[in-house]
């Protein structure tokens, strides 16, 4: 597991960072203000229509059906399957896509009611109208992506979203040399995103995965229903992080640029989290599901413990991180063109309360395949909504009060009551099979994690400040070397990990960290 765990998380960082990369020059094409909130309201569409989608998500229903009829009924009735799948998901994403788009304007409505009377209601919803044709493509390349990842072939799905973000580049980079007018700018993005779901489904499309799904058919029988019936619930949990950001921005459109600045620090959470959160999906579903099928209570015990220290040896260094290193990180990455030093400081103090969250949206990710894997989807779907629900109640009392960042931090306790709720679900009904090795090791973990966030904070101080120049850049990557090499040498100090066993796990063999 470890080394498949590896290999899509590495696909999954490559993304990341180009999304910076792609962000960074929206930022400093857009800037903040009417034109660049209407343009981020539309594409956190887009963003929770991926990752309800095609990071993951669908994996937490598709996986185990699939793999079930293979191991009960064989390959031909496990392609049949996929085929029903993927042709009922595309006919019913092609409807959706219309029916969307005739009814943007209430949706803009709902989920930015601050934009209503202004323009930048209708500049919102003609981009959203513009990236529409994205949900139409993620329907099929998720499908295809569940089939290879159930077969264990991570390295394609794992790539295949770097497309996405080199076809906004490419996009963005034009306009900038361009000097394209703002308003023109957002609408060809917002058109460029349906060209990048269609350059995936284009890739995925011409491998052996399409084959898996034979013979395409569309139906809504009693076998699709009751898959739906798992799925959706599923597909809505595996996005809770998303989710919460949409109750933030709901509060924030009353805001000029309150939006913008939470997309802009939620975009170095997603860092971190996207590597744990997608990698959880799509390595520890198929694993937690073929352990709790054969009744391996050790196999069951193995996977939940060795991903819950692979998370939290993650996320507690990259919070810790996150909130010493906030305003040099924002002001490197976005500070240039229209986006100004007043945005970069507005953008740092959201940053540092988003990630409070981190740790409990990486929990998430941690505990829901264990549900997933026994075919429970209500439950993470409750934890999320209940998460939603304090996410906004609590937006509204300290966005009044602290503006962005007070909606920042409502949208950590939101994900802190998802995590919880899931933790006390999850103890009451089954409980978790956290091993030995796991009990030693976790509180060593956080330690560790701590030790080199107070160096790091440490070095804060003694440091110069390079702002957003070359000097900027150099002084920020040593502090982050610095902190790695720091977290990485306590780890070994408190034997939790040395360089010969993260070799022999790369190493490793796929089928033997299955039986492991």
């Amino acid at each position: 597991m470890i080394r498949s765990f590896l290999t899509v998380s590495t696909g999954t960082l490559a993304s990341r960072l180009l999304g910076f990369a792609r962000d960074s020059l929206i930022a400093a094409l857009l800037g903040t203000g009417a034109v660049a909130d209407a343009f981020l309201a539309a594409f956190q569409l887009v963003n929770v229509v991926r990752r309800l989608l095609s990071e993951g998500a669908l994996n937490a229903a598709l996986v185990p059906a699939w793999l079930g009829i293979l191991e009960r009924d064989g390959e031909e009735a496990a392609a049949a399957f996929a085929g029903r799948v993927l042709g009922t998901i595309s006919a019913a994403l092609i409807v959706a896509s219309i029916v969307i788009a005739l009814v943007m304007p209430l949706i803009i409505t709902i989920i930015a009611p601050g934009f209503v009377g202004s323009d930048t209601r209708d500049l919102a919803v003609a981009n959203a109208r513009l990236m529409l044709p994205y949900l139409a493509f993620a329907g099929p390349v998720t499908v295809l992506m569940g089939l290879l990842n159930a077969q264990g072939r991570f390295a394609l799905t794992a790539f295949s979203p770097l497309l996405f973000n080199i076809a906004l580049i490419a996009a963005i980079a034009a306009l900038l040399l361009e000097h394209a007018d703002a308003v023109f700018a957002a609408w060809t993005l917002a058109a460029t995103v349906g060209i990048a779901g269609l350059l995936q489904l284009l890739m995925l499309g011409s491998q052996r995965s399409a084959r898996l799904a034979t013979p395409l058919r569309v139906t809504f029988d009693k076998k699709m229903r009751g898959f739906f019936a798992k799925a959706i619930p599923g597909m809505i949990a595996s996005s809770g992080p998303q989710w919460l950001m949409v109750a933030g921005a709901i509060i924030a459109s009353a805001t000029p640029s309150a939006v913008s600045w939470l997309y802009f620090a939620n975009r170095l959470i997603e860092l971190p989290l996207g590597i744990v959160g997608v990698a959880m999906g799509t390595v520890l579903v198929p694993e937690l599901t073929r352990a709790t099928g054969s009744g391996d209570r050790g196999a069951v015990a193995h996977a939940e413990s060795r991903a819950l220290e692979l998370a939290t040896g993650l996320a507690l260094p990259a919070t810790l991180g996150l909130i010493v290193l906030a305003e040099p990180i924002v002001r490197l990455l976005f500070e240039h063109g229209a986006f100004g030093a007043a945005d970069t400081a507005a953008s740092a103090r959201a940053l540092m309360a988003l990630a409070l969250g981190l740790p409990a949206h990486v929990l998430i990710k941690a505990l829901s395949p264990a549900f997933f894997a026994r075919g429970d989807t209500m439950a993470p779907l409750i934890a999320t909504a209940k998460g939603f629900v304090v996410a906004v109640a609590l937006a509204v009392v300290l966005g009044h009060v602290f503006g962005a960042t007070g909606i920042a931090a409502s949208i950590a306790c939101g994900a802190w009551s998802s995590a919880l709720s899931l933790l006390r679900k999850g103890a009451d009904e089954f409980g978790f099979a956290v091993d030995d090795d796991a009990r030693k090791r976790l509180p060593r973990i956080a330690l560790a994690a701590l030790a080199m966030g107070t160096l790091l904070w440490l070095t804060t101080a003694i440091t110069p400040a390079g702002g957003h120049s070359l000097l900027g850049l150099i002084v920020l990557g040593l502090q982050i070397t610095g902190g790695l090499v720091a977290y990485g040498l306590f780890l070994k100090l408190l034997g939790i990990a040395s360089w010969r066993e993260a070799v022999a796990a790369l190493r490793r063999p796929a089928h033997q960290d299955r039986g492991a």
